[in-house]
């Protein structure tokens, strides 16, 4: 018989469902055993984030330094400008509607085994510090662009494919029980349910967010490519659908460009952008993991500011590169901006993950959908600097 899978959202959903559940009732004996093995992932969690890092964002910045010159500068700047756009704009829209529909301190104690002690603790403390593997893969990316190294890149291309499989064959298989323990200590605890109410009142903002950030992006392509906005976004709807279904930007890219042609961009201009911004612009993304942080955050009642988040979202914008391809990709790859600039704790980490990964298809299509907006903007300047030149 064909052995039936259950993707990772329907993983966590029911780990979040038997955590709730459980915890009502279990002894606490059997919840000191999740809270014991949730104490030893999150030490291994700290560890791998460094080589994290370092394994998908040093190759992926390397490779962007491949490409169609002023082309390639144009289509980065701007997909990377639009992904800070959305951070603040999910950051100012999170800030004024959370305060009143998240109960401050409902969960000051999110971390794991708070109140519940582990049987023992294993220490595994990381090779390098979050900060420091940023630098050094900013530098060896930048560095491997410039100077062309075939052999360095070669180095880390290997070092990413032993990374992702890490992410896919032990942190994602592990993940699901990791949050099951989570919210298992939650409930026994009593915090549970003011959680589960806060994630639905965010999750309701973010989707309204998406909406309004695709409309926005396909008024401002239409008037620089002096296009119907609402017929491009229209146009645009067969890819959208098909990431909801898929949870991929690579696997949407034949779609999305068949939909960008159709809105008028050559093929040459979208046979380029398509795929690098299936690569390097995740708007959707950076809009969710903003918004869950200051949800969390608001939640703890940890003081924040502007100044905080801005360092954040730009940081962001540039770990969003390393996240398509990755399974669990874009939370996966902010989980070190997250740790170093925010101070998040492996606890705080893992809600993140559940929170972002309910909405995870719906971050991709917002993305991909996107991706067909830049490729107006791009056709146009394209097309009148070909004018001028040719008119010069």
């Amino acid at each position: 018989m064909k052995k039936i899978k259950i993707g990772l959202l329907p993983r966590v959903l029911i780990a979040i469902t038997l955590g709730i559940v459980l915890g009502n009732w279990l002894p606490l004996w059997a919840v000191r055993v999740f809270v014991t093995f949730n104490g030893i992932f999150s030490n291994f969690l700290t560890f791998l984030i460094p080589l994290i890092i370092v394994g998908l964002v040093t190759p992926a910045i390397g490779g962007i330094g491949k490409g169609a010159g002023r082309l390639l500068l144009i289509t980065t700047l701007i997909a990377y400008g639009d992904t800070v756009f959305s951070g603040y704009l999910s950051y100012f829209t999170s800030t004024s509607l959370f305060p009143s529909l998240i109960q401050q301190g409902n969960a000051r104690q999110l971390e794991q085994a708070v109140d519940i002690e582990p049987f023992f603790e294993i220490q595994i403390p990381a090779m390098l510090d979050v900060m420091s593997a940023l630098i050094f893969a900013f530098a060896m990316g930048l560095g491997i662009a410039h100077f062309n190294a075939p052999t360095l890149k070669g180095w880390f291309d290997e070092f990413k494919v032993i990374v992702a499989k890490l992410i896919e064959m032990v942190l994602i298989p592990l993940l699901p029980l990791y949050i099951f323990g989570i919210f298992l200590n939650m409930a026994h605890t009593g915090q549970a349910w003011a959680v589960v109410k806060a994630f639905i009142a965010i999750i309701g903002v973010i989707f309204a967010l998406h909406f309004f950030l695709l409309v926005l992006q396909y008024c401002l392509a239409g008037a620089v490519a002096r296009r119907n906005p609402l017929k491009a976004l229209y146009n645009m709807l067969p890819a959208y659908f098909t990431a909801l279904g898929t949870s991929s930007s690579a696997a949407t890219i034949p779609v999305t460009l068949r939909q960008t042609v159709k809105n008028g961009v050559q093929e040459s201009i979208a046979g380029f952008t398509v795929p690098l911004c299936a690569t390097i612009h995740l708007s959707g993304s950076a809009m969710k993991i903003t918004a869950c942080a200051v949800a969390l955050m608001i939640m703890q009642g940890i003081p924040f500011n502007l100044g905080l988040f801005s360092g954040f979202i730009l940081l962001l914008g540039v770990m969003m590169v390393a996240a398509p391809g990755v399974p669990g990709g874009a939370i996966m790859a902010a989980l070190g901006v997250l740790q170093s600039v925010l101070g998040f704790d492996a606890g705080q980490q893992a809600l993140m993950i559940a929170l972002y990964i309910t909405m995870d298809s719906f971050g991709t299509a917002c993305n991909v959908t996107g991706d067909g907006a830049i490729a107006l903007v791009v056709n146009r300047i394209y097309s009148r600097r070909s004018a001028d030149q040719s008119q010069g």
